[in-house]
């Protein structure tokens, strides 16, 4: 028998090792990353705990699979068109994505702030930033403008100050405006 939880989300046993990461996501996401043990994921993901320790051995391993896997789902979200060089595709999907999947974002989000906190997370937090400015750079390069790592901090703080206020304020049209300002300043820059 599954609890209501497996029964809405359509995980299970059956999904495997991207069930318990996409469980470790929501746990962190919505409970903080103090509350990330095997039991919660395993009541998220609707298995038994036992199910998570065999896959990742220990709560270190389980955190960096988890920040893997949400950075593998968010990091393509910086372009409609990955690698095209369409000043309209540049986070054209954006606000979309960040509507549709709240969980990854403020998984990553969490990490971030305990870093602040606990020192030993900010390796990963410095992996998190350079795969986000990495991808970044060659979209601003296949778009013609000639990026420096000035430019793409710069740019990519806006895009994290944008993300992170749709986050926690929902105001869609602001984050459209936003990110629309922000292609119209690139434009004139290639």
């Amino acid at each position: 028998m599954t609890n209501d939880r497996t029964a809405r989300s359509g995980r299970g046993y059956g999904k495997g090792r991207n069930a318990l990461l996409e469980a470790a996501v929501q746990v962190v996401a919505r409970r903080g990353l103090r509350n990330l043990t095997y039991r919660a994921v395993a009541e998220e993901a609707g298995v038994a705990h036992g199910l998570v320790v065999h896959h990742f051995g220990t709560r270190d391993a389980l955190l960096a699979a988890a920040l893997e896997f949400s950075l593998a789902n968010s990091v393509g979200a910086m372009s409609t068109k990955p690698g095209s060089g369409d000043m309209d595709a540049l986070f054209g999907g954006l606000v979309d994505f960040v509507v549709a999947n709240p969980d990854d974002q403020a998984f990553q989000y969490e990490l971030i702030l305990e870093a602040r906190r606990r020192p030993e997370f900010k390796p990963q937090v410095e992996r998190l930033y350079a795969a986000y400015r990495a991808e970044l750079f060659t979209e601003l390069e296949a778009a013609g403008v000639a990026p420096d790592d000035a430019l793409v901090h710069l740019i990519f703080a806006a895009l994290d100050g944008v993300v992170f206020q749709l986050l926690c304020l929902g105001d869609r049209e602001a984050a459209l405006a936003g990110l629309e300002r922000l292609r119209e300043l690139l434009r004139a820059l290639g």
